[in-house]
């Protein structure tokens, strides 16, 4: 079991009780939380507080939107590990001592612009093998330079008679604090949050910035500021026109049932048959595309009158080709949902490639949205309210 841990302290010289000082809107913490939450590697969230008023505004982010944050729960910590000279390794060890887990993510809650991206990709890291540990960390590119005790300074990463261009530059990794991901086991043994054979996940150069200062807080709340503005005017480059999907996976949740004859069964979504409504109320071309034939499908596709069926493809971006060309209009007006390596080809080539939260990641990195709910679980419906609040 993968645990994040997330130690939120009520004291803070620099900013009184910065964790839970609004950032853009929301509490500090929520943004960390948050991408924990979202991440699919991680089981459960731990927030970790001395503070009566941090567990109160944590638990209110819960009430609020139980679906999001299902997988947090707000635990204590004690005073001593909470004090101004006590480590964060104190309370990882102490929170080791009290819970189970297999694996643990110390996440920081004064580094808001990670994303449950970069937690997978931590994650992705650990499992390679002879990896011990991960931290997080931006690549930076700076002439170090240190001063020696003879009143002068050296470099430390180039040559002053060769000065790299920035292109031609490796540059050097500085952590950025984000995250740190060990296991239990490794925890206990070295006392301290990363240790044995360590791998770096590098984030973009944004999140090089910690919170400690308010001038910190300013630039931080202005990148998160720019970050949120440009995701929410992500809209679709044109109109869509035709809505496609993948059948298994997708629309059920990719599991096979038999009866006790031997029939197959598939389990569908009412909430996706109201998506698809919503989708010829608008006026969308709507279709299914899958390497299965089955008669269940037939029947599901009759019952929703989905406009287009092809089942037992192989080659499916042909298909969408020829759906393009017989309805008169381009790639770039089809939206898709796939799920795994069959549907690539569609994926790279349509305007709106869609993918569900269950899907493979090198799905997942094709596509322009990925729904928070699996395939099967209302995901397609999700999809669809997505394209038409962006239409």
């Amino acid at each position: 079991m993968n645990a994040a841990f997330i130690p939120v302290r009520g004291g803070s010289k620099s900013i009184p009780l910065k964790n839970i000082k609004t950032m853009n809107g929301k509490p500090l913490v929520y943004w960390t939380v948050k991408a924990a939450c979202e991440c699919r590697d991680i089981d459960i969230v731990y927030v970790a507080t001395d503070s009566n008023k941090v567990r109160k505004a944590v638990n209110q982010l819960k009430a609020e939107n139980q679906e999001l944050f299902c997988k947090m729960e707000v635990i204590s910590r004690s005073p001593e590990t909470a004090s101004d000279t006590a480590s964060t390794e104190s309370a990882m060890l102490e929170f080791a001592g009290k819970y189970e887990f297999d694996n643990i993510v110390l996440i920081q809650a004064t580094s808001p612009l990670l994303t449950a991206k970069d937690l997978t990709g931590g994650f992705g890291l650990l499992a390679e093998p002879e990896t011990d540990s991960v931290l997080s960390c931006v690549r930076q590119y700076r002439f170090l330079w240190e001063e020696n005790g003879q009143r002068s300074a050296a470099p430390l990463n180039y040559d002053i008679y060769h000065r790299p261009r920035r292109q031609d530059f490796s540059g050097y990794l500085m952590e950025n604090g984000a995250f740190y991901i060990t296991s239990k086991q490794s925890l206990l043994k070295s006392q301290n949050r990363i240790s044995g054979n360590i791998r770096a996940y590098v984030m973009s150069e944004d999140t090089a910035f910690e919170i400690d200062e308010p001038g910190d807080w300013i630039i931080v709340e202005g990148l998160l500021r720019r970050r949120e503005i440009s995701r929410n005017r992500d809209t679709l480059s044109k109109k869509i026109k035709m809505f496609l999907t993948d059948c298994d996976g997708c629309l059920t949740d990719g599991g096979m049932y038999y009866s006790e004859n031997g029939d197959e069964l598939k389990k569908f979504n009412t909430k996706d048959g109201m998506g698809f409504s919503l989708l010829k109320r608008n006026g969308i071309i709507t279709g299914i595309i899958t390497g299965e034939d089955t008669r269940l499908v037939e029947a599901r596709v009759r019952k929703l009158h989905i406009d287009e069926l092809y089942q037992g493809i192989h080659n499916k971006l042909d298909v969408v080709k020829r759906l393009a060309a017989r309805y008169r209009i381009g790639l770039d007006e089809i939206a898709y949902v796939g799920d795994d390596i069959n549907d690539i080809d569609v994926l790279e080539n349509v305007g709106f490639p869609c993918t569900v939260n269950n899907a493979s990641d090198n799905i997942k990195i094709r596509a322009k949205y990925v729904s928070r709910l699996n395939g099967g679980e209302g995901a397609v419906r999700e999809i669809i309210e997505e394209i038409l609040c962006r239409m």
